[in-house]
């Protein structure tokens, strides 16, 4: 099959151009409503749709949900092509969200035919295994439900868990029993917040946990003490503490150690880097519960991005002196000095994880993960060997000194092993190994020159062979200093399998090489996300990887800002793109839900240099009536959370709107998803669905023949 179709995108380039007028998408009623910023005069004709519980707006997002369908189904090879995203979908089990709990393993697994992960536990890391939870069949529990998060027990009698219906990831706090595999009388509501998990007591009686009021998402939350046995909550830290002042989007969780007489309080401020960190006696916090004396030992000012509890000290990770982080250990009460356990070097240190008196350290170095074990007790610092570079996603403390790590790259399948010092790394099968081939896949990473000629990482994954224009998905994040690290997929084998790309651009506002490269593209910086975006899009198209006949961009939540804003400035460079549940209005974003946390990543318009930065670069305020834009699929799901579907709607709207007097207007479809959210928890047949409309509008605008419409 491959060699059957891997040339037609050599025979048919130009095709989709020669089609037949296309349907026009369903009117979008224009009410002006005019804002003035620092002087300046906004207009928004698509106001009303923020009121998503209209029924006016209901019937508009249906119409255009419903007319997005009928064009996908004229598509004739999205059918086959779905079907095939299904087959690597179930060619084997997938596990992750690996928990240790004492000689157990507590993970997720998914296997074929199956729709959402279940939850699972082994007797070690090779021993027999059974089922505890189906998220689908949840007694007393109606309806479909995901896994959001969980947290087992110190004694490894009960597991906490959110489940949430629709990808809504609005979870309600349940307690398993581990034995008998029944949940308790617990239901927590608004318990969304806890990904991290939640805090057990160490004698496993309860745990400490975070709430969000009723009628918020993500903000005004506390952390509460709940006791097994149905006894009231209690708070104990956040907001509405009367001693300490905290903002709506201040984010707060306790943690707990057991070498520790400490608990510790986490505050997230917003989507900030920097965190602050709290310390009070465990025992004074369950004697006094809110009246605790909580200390502060760490502010946003110490630059701190993840600090652990070791007995009487803090060990942070702090880039307050280098942006690629250090690892520093502090005492809690005493007048010793800090201690540095590693110092600042070339790679960038991501995240680190407890063992048995040391520290596991997670570090990118040039795109790709190394591991380093650093002794609690003094002595040097070791590097742990891995089979082969690609990305650690997991990383949890065995007894007997090891730890269990799941390890993965672009092209090789996620595998689960067990090391130790001294020791070669040994493959375990709580990840099933995968009988996929991947030997006619390649990976590379190359360095584009930006506009100001800073040097871009940008990794491409390519059928083997040499080099030709090819179909070609180009995609870039670029917020929060999240990394695009190296993540095999077996459903991109089929994009493969018809002769196509897939490239990252590891764009400005990442974490790729560190704090800096966060900043370097930081609310008033925010630029240089769209213009590493545009000079990979050249790069490709120049160095013959593909095309502006064969190039689609995409960009999904905050990469909705990375896509939108390189469509609406090089057009010419791409054929389609897709904006997924992305944020595409700048100025009203801090006005929705998520919207607080979010200022401190891209500012407020209350700021006037802030705003001067945003209105430039918003997507939707800077769509061009008249311009020749690519083919645009924007895609939202109805129960979003994160990104309120009414910003992919007005972004859709505002695009047909720039395009429906151009004669040779490319389509704009807005794909909605009523079962879905921003992704999180969403179903596999429904993430694939999408997969499969997404590529296929995509082959249809490359002038692939077994994708054009038909009936049209």
């Amino acid at each position: 099959m491959r060699l059957a179709i891997s040339a037609w995108f050599g025979l048919a380039l130009g095709s989709a151009l020669a089609q037949a007028p296309l349907p026009t998408p369903p009117a979008s009623p224009v009410k002006p409503v005019v804002d003035r910023y620092h002087g300046t005069t906004v207009t928004d004709p698509y106001r009303w749709m923020e009121d998503m519980k209209s029924p006016e707006f209901q019937q508009w997002l249906k119409a255009q949900a419903d007319f997005s369908a009928a064009g996908l189904r004229t598509l004739p090879g999205r059918e086959a092509l779905r079907t095939r995203l299904g087959q690597l979908a179930d060619a084997g089990v997938s596990t992750g969200g690996y928990a240790p709990l004492g000689a157990q393993v507590v993970y997720l697994k998914r296997e074929p035919g199956q729709n959402q992960r279940r939850l699972w536990i082994r007797q070690g890391v090779d021993g027999p295994e059974r089922q505890l939870l189906d998220p689908l069949a949840v007694p007393g529990l109606p309806g479909k439900h995901s896994i959001d998060w969980y947290s087992p027990s110190p004694d490894g009698q009960r597991i906490a868990l959110g489940l949430s219906e629709g990808g809504s990831e609005n979870s309600t706090l349940v307690v398993l029993d581990v034995a008998t595999g029944a949940l308790g009388a617990e239901r927590l509501a608004h318990a969304g917040l806890n990904e991290p998990g939640v805090a057990w007591l160490p004698d496993g009686s309860g745990f400490f946990y975070n709430r969000h009021p009723a009628n918020e998402r993500y903000n005004k939350s506390a952390v509460y003490l709940y006791r097994l046995g149905g006894k009231a909550d209690v708070r104990v830290f956040g907001w509405g503490m009367p001693r300490h002042r905290f903002d709506i989007a201040d984010l707060p969780y306790v943690k707990l150690s057991k070498d520790s007489r400490w608990a510790l309080a986490e505050v997230l401020h917003g989507d900030a880097r920097d965190r602050s960190y709290y310390v009070t006696p465990l025992s004074e916090l369950l004697n006094k519960g809110e009246r605790a004396f909580w200390r502060r030992v760490v502010g946003p000012q110490d630059k701190v991005a993840s600090a652990t509890l070791v007995g009487e000290h803090l060990v942070t990770l702090t880039q307050k002196d280098d942006p690629r982080r250090s690892l520093v250990m502090r005492p809690l009460r005493t007048r010793e000095a800090p201690r540095v356990l590693l110092a600042p070097s070339e790679q960038v240190l991501m995240e680190m994880d407890k063992g048995e008196g040391e520290l596991l350290v997670r570090s990118l170095d040039a795109g790709v993960s190394r591991l380093t074990r650093v002794p609690l007790g003094g002595g040097a610092p070791q590097r742990l060997a891995l089979p082969f570079e690609g990305t650690v996603r997991e990383m949890a403390s065995l007894k007997g000194g090891e730890w269990l790590v799941s390890l993965e790259g672009w092209t090789q399948p996620p595998q689960t092993l067990v090391l130790k010092p001294g020791t070669a790394p040994r493959t375990v099968p709580l990840q099933p190994a995968s009988k996929l081939d991947t030997s006619g896949v390649k990976s590379e990473r190359v360095l584009v020159t930006s506009h100001d000629g800073v040097k871009v990482p940008l990794s491409i994954v390519s059928p083997a062979g040499a080099l030709v224009a090819r179909p070609t998905i180009l995609t870039g994040y670029g917020a929060y200093g999240i990394t695009q690290e190296p993540r095999f997929s077996a459903s991109r084998l089929a994009w493969h399998e018809l002769g196509g790309r897939f490239a990252v651009c590891h764009v400005r506002g990442g974490g790729e090489l560190g704090e800096a490269w966060h900043q370097g593209a930081h609310i008033v910086n925010k630029q240089n996300t769209v213009s590493d975006m545009i000079a990979c899009a050249k790069y490709l198209n120049e160095q013959g990887y593909s095309s502006p006949a064969l190039l689609a961009g995409t960009g999904g939540s905050a990469g909705g800002i990375t896509i939108g804003g390189a469509i609406n400035q090089a057009p010419q460079l791409f054929a389609a793109a897709q904006a997924a549940v992305g944020v595409s209005d700048m100025l009203r974003m801090e006005l929705t839900p998520n919207g607080p946390p979010n200022i401190a990543e891209f500012g407020t318009v209350t700021n006037p240099a802030h705003f001067k930065a945003m209105f430039a670069l918003s997507p939707y305020h800077n769509v061009k009536d008249g311009q020749a834009y690519p083919a645009v699929i924007v895609t939202t799901g109805a129960n979003d959370p994160r990104v309120d579907a009414w910003m992919p709607a007005k972004f859709a709207a505002r695009l047909q709107a720039a395009t429906a007097k151009n004669v040779n207007a490319k389509p704009v479809w807005l794909r909605v998803d009523y079962e879905a959210g921003h992704g999180m928890g969403s179903s596999v047949a429904s993430r694939l669905d999408e997969q499969a409309d997404v590529w296929s509008f995509f082959l249809w605008q490359f002038g692939h023949p077994a994708y054009q419409p038909v009936g049209h």
